[in-house]
């Protein structure tokens, strides 16, 4: 299995969830090794029978995405199950010039989470007739992606838009994370039109609301506490969320394929 982001937060819950499934191969694709080493020798101890590899991921990189998928394809003798948990949300409008310029949030959240999904699948696929079983392919979206307001879905070309800058607040920069999420559902829909169940069961899934996900780490520091209040009050805690992971890469069947689980059950 592998699963992105996974150093720290939910990420880091929903790897030791799996481990306790009795899962025999974990990838944490990280971005800083040095912060997987920290996060792994933990897991290392306590599941001693299972191989707990590090590979780095930049999200913010295609060359990054590209390479990693590489190695996917080259140095695995199968891929059963992929979990894309990588996110992020900003406050202040941030371009990530190693990947064209787009805006960070956008691009972490929806183009470099589609590219490396895409570039996964045959990987993925290969192996679904001899295992008996399809593979499984998880991307992490939000509730939030039910509401946003996508305000510039009639933008002709639409990518770059997300890229303007003009007019950026803090109604905006929330609004960005909703409408990355909403790309996120109208993607898996896409890709459980086009791809079959019987190769690969493709779903999205919402953690909720999750106490010490780490998700709001590059916010203000007033906003980062005020969320963490928020969260400790009615927020789930780490393994209650990373049990939604679980479900729905390893327990739900064809029946979520290319929907949105939320909550443990198909919505809307």
């Amino acid at each position: 299995m592998l699963i992105t982001g996974s150093s720290g937060g939910i990420g880091l819950a929903a790897s030791q969830a799996m481990l306790e499934h009795k899962l025999s191969h974990l990838i944490m694709a990280i971005r800083t090794i040095s912060k997987g080493e920290a996060a792994a020798a933990p897991l290392r101890r306590a599941f001693p029978d299972a191989r707990i590899d590090l590979w780095a991921l930049d999200m913010t990189s295609y060359e990054s995405v590209q390479s990693f998928a590489r190695r996917c394809a080259t140095e695995l003798p199968q891929l059963d199950a992929v979990v894309l948990n990588a996110g992020c949300t900003r406050q202040e409008f941030t371009r990530c010039n190693n990947a064209n310029g787009h805006e960070e949030v956008f691009l972490v959240n929806y183009l470099s989470t589609a590219l490396l999904a895409s570039l996964l699948l045959p990987v993925l696929k290969v192996n679904a007739n001899t295992r008996l079983r399809p593979g499984r392919l998880t991307i992490v979206s939000s509730g939030l992606g039910l509401l946003s307001k996508f305000p510039n879905r009639d933008s002709i070309p639409l990518i770059p838009s997300f890229d303007d800058s003009n007019d950026w607040g803090t109604a905006a920069a929330s609004e960005r994370y909703s409408t990355s999420k909403t790309l996120v559902l109208m993607f898996v829909q896409k890709l459980g039109e086009i791809i079959s169940p019987s190769d690969v069961i493709i779903n999205a899934v919402d953690p909720g609301f999750v106490s010490g996900s780490g998700l709001q780490s590059k916010l203000s520091t007033p906003v980062r506490l005020a969320f963490g209040a928020v969260k400790a009050i009615s927020g789930r805690s780490l393994m209650d969320g990373a049990s939604t992971y679980v479900d729905a890469v390893a327990l739900k069947g064809e029946e979520t394929h290319g929907s949105f689980v939320m909550d443990w059950k198909i919505k809307p």
